[in-house]
């Protein structure tokens, strides 16, 4: 690895650590700079400013879900009804493990200004490509309308990261999962 990348990297690790744990709009370039023992003028050389940051750290994050979810349903679950079960398992995982303020790409639509924001359609596409993986996966496992289906499950994933960030739940996944069966069973019925 170069030292230019390592750099780079450097950088988004501490950015996404601060923005995620403290806040985008808490979080100045200086305090990035100090964490990462990097100086203003490298930060600039990389990202040409905060928003572009905000950004680039979105864009890892989301490269970064769409492997690791999709490993993780493949290697936990079987039958095609369990892989949609596991997207819940494995949020439940990542709260427990990380993810204690819910969803980063929704907390940055919320911090970020205007709807222009770049970091806005990174969130956007983000909640879109989640949307169409449980699409993928209702499909795979034979249900008539799987993108309503992925569309409503996408609802309790979202409420249960709502529900981490403003209770303090951790537990908010594994209550969307018990939903997301009897959605799922709901389903099922409504297509025999």
């Amino acid at each position: 690895m170069s030292l230019p990348s390592i750099t780079h990297a450097r950088l988004l690790d501490t950015a996404t650590e601060l923005f995620y744990t403290e806040g985008i709009a808490a979080t100045g370039v200086d305090k990035v700079v100090a964490r990462s023992g990097v100086s203003k003028p490298t930060l600039y050389a990389h990202f040409r400013s905060k928003d572009e940051l905000v950004t680039a750290v979105l864009e890892r994050r989301h490269a970064e879900r769409v492997a690791m979810l999709d490993a993780w349903v493949r290697t936990h679950a079987d039958s095609p009804r369990e892989r949609l079960l596991a997207v819940f398992d494995w949020l439940a995982n990542w709260h427990a493990s990380e993810g204690e303020r819910g969803c980063a790409f929704v907390n940055t639509v919320a911090e970020v200004a205007g709807p222009g924001h770049p970091a806005q359609e990174v969130a956007r596409r983000h909640k879109r490509w989640m949307r169409e993986y449980l699409a993928g996966l209702a499909s795979e496992a034979g249900f008539s309308d799987p993108q309503r289906l992925g569309s409503d499950l996408m609802l309790l994933v979202d409420g249960a990261n709502a529900r981490v960030l403003v209770d303090g739940d951790l537990a908010a996944a594994t209550d969307a999962r018990r939903l997301a069966a009897m959605l799922i069973d709901a389903y099922q019925e409504s297509s025999q």
